[in-house]
Parts: C-alpha cells; structure tokens; sequence
C-alpha cells in the first residue's frame, strides 16, 4: 500500500508529464496592464482586478478622492 505523500506525488508527477502542471511566476515590475515576470519578459496582467490598468488613470482617482470628499 502507498503512503499518502507517495500517492500524491505519483499524480504531480503525472501532471507534470502531461504539460498541466502549473508554475507561478514571480512579478518584477508594479501591477499595470502589462507586467513583467522573473520567468519570461512582458505579459498582459489578467491575474488582478486592474487588468484593464484604469487604477492609476487620473479620471479615476479624482472620481475617487471626490468621492470620499
């Protein structure tokens, strides 16, 4: 019978063979529309809720500084 770490490595393991193994990477530049990574030069930044980079516009944050006014 297998131990259970040695059931869920045989199934990483399996993952990884089948290119479904996910690796996170390492943002090296302030959030924005584009974003680089430690692993692989500039992407497209869906991973947080500024993807359409409209947090730093300046229409928006004098909608917001007025309306905390």
């Amino acid at each position: 019978m297998t131990t259970t770490k040695n059931h869920y490595t045989e199934i990483l393991s399996q993952i990884e063979s089948e290119g479904l193994y996910k690796q996170e990477r390492t943002i090296s530049t302030p959030q924005g529309v584009e974003i680089a990574t430690d692993g692989g030069g500039d992407v497209l930044n869906f991973c947080a809720n500024n993807y359409l980079g409209l947090a730093n516009h300046p229409d928006i944050i004098s909608a917001a500084k007025q309306a905390l006014d």
